[in-house]
């Protein structure tokens, strides 16, 4: 069980709207100001995830193949080491430091996190090293 399924029943989540892409969304991730949820739901928009909450179906018609072979439902990123693993190895070399270098994030204090801020930080690095390639 360490891939998707972690049980998550995605017919009964609380479905939001996926906020723009910029350095508030990122600094809420870091800042703990939004969900866990809410940041699966970041993630999962940009790796192409999309739920269809009428037929409670996902549409993984956007989701690159080599996601897809290992997740075909999306992952819980926080809960699941093994995703955030897959996410980190999927940031290329050159926007591995974008977090720092580009908020100016200086990390956590040592006591004051755990994995749950750690996989946080991760998420928001992917979702910097996302933007970054797409511009």
């Amino acid at each position: 069980m360490d891939n998707c399924d972690l049980e998550i029943d995605y017919s009964t989540l609380e479905w939001w709207e996926v906020p723009p892409l910029d350095n508030n969304t990122i600094w809420s991730i870091v800042n703990e100001s939004i969900t866990d949820l809410q940041v699966n739901q970041i993630l999962w928009h940009y790796l192409g995830y999309r739920y269809n909450r009428i037929e409670n179906t996902w549409d993984l018609s956007q989701v690159d193949p080599e996601w897809l072979s290992v997740y075909p439902r999306p992952p819980d990123f926080i809960a699941s080491r093994p995703a955030t693993v897959k996410l980190t190895r999927s940031i290329p070399p050159e926007h591995k430091q974008l977090l720092k270098a580009q908020l100016g994030f200086k990390g956590y204090k040592i006591g004051e996190f755990g994995p749950r801020q750690t996989r946080r930080a991760t998420a928001a690095s992917w979702l910097l090293a996302y933007l970054a390639s797409t511009l």
